[in-house]
């Protein structure tokens, strides 16, 4: 009869945290990358097909790295950081601090990591600033105060919505909380874990440097 720990509790999937304009970005150059070198591979000459293939074989992981690939995976107990070239898992208790200035990164065991996946945009956090309650009741957009008719037919106002925050100080809040609540919990012990993503350095390096190659026998 298999023991379970007092404080195990049910595991639930990642909350996953990714930007979707850099999905959309990315799948748009990868499109663009695949149409010209696809192009100079199928009808160029034999050394336009070898830029095109260079090309490709850098163009494509960089793409990928910078756009497509950045996420963040959090859940009770860690949370999984998808850089452009590195992943990096934290458990809760490691970690010190997660904050969003003018980038979002978490602080651990005196090295701090930023979180490529979640841009902070201070255009977006100056307009939630200022869609703040204001000093006069009445419906003043989101995050404001909204009056109405009671039930009883009496002027009366709901409680205020919650203010409007920036996307990436509300991710930041999610993961914090997170954070706090698991630190003490026994999965979420342990030290913090970074693993290069050759997958994507590999293949860039290989294609920038048969490119210089190509290059240099011009």
């Amino acid at each position: 009869m298999s023991s379970q720990q007092p404080d195990d509790e049910p595991v639930y999937d990642d909350r996953v945290y990714r930007s979707p304009m850099a999905v959309v970005t990315g799948a748009l150059l990868l499109a663009l990358i695949v149409w010209l070198c696809g192009d100079a591979l199928v009808r160029g000459s034999d050394s336009a097909r070898w830029y095109g293939a260079a090309i490709a074989l850098c163009a494509v992981p960089l793409t990928v790295a910078f756009t497509i690939r950045p996420a963040v995976f959090a859940n009770e107990n860690r949370m999984r950081v998808r850089n452009p070239f590195r992943i990096i898992e934290l458990p809760w208790a490691a970690v010190d601090a997660v904050r969003a200035g003018y980038s979002a990164e978490v602080l651990a065991e005196g090295a701090k990591y930023q979180l490529w996946s979640v841009p902070v945009s201070l255009r977006e956090r100056k307009k939630a600033s200022r869609q703040q309650p204001g000093r006069r009741g009445g419906f003043s957009g989101k995050g404001m105060t909204v009056q109405g008719r009671g039930a009883d037919g009496a002027n009366g106002a709901t409680a205020p919505a919650e203010p409007q925050r920036a996307h990436a100080d509300q991710v930041v809040d999610e993961l914090r909380e997170l954070a706090e609540r698991g630190a003490s919990r026994a999965g979420a012990q342990g030290g913090v874990r970074v693993r290069w993503s050759y997958e994507i350095i590999v293949p860039a390096v290989v294609g920038a440097v048969l490119l210089i190659v190509l290059l240099a026998l011009r």
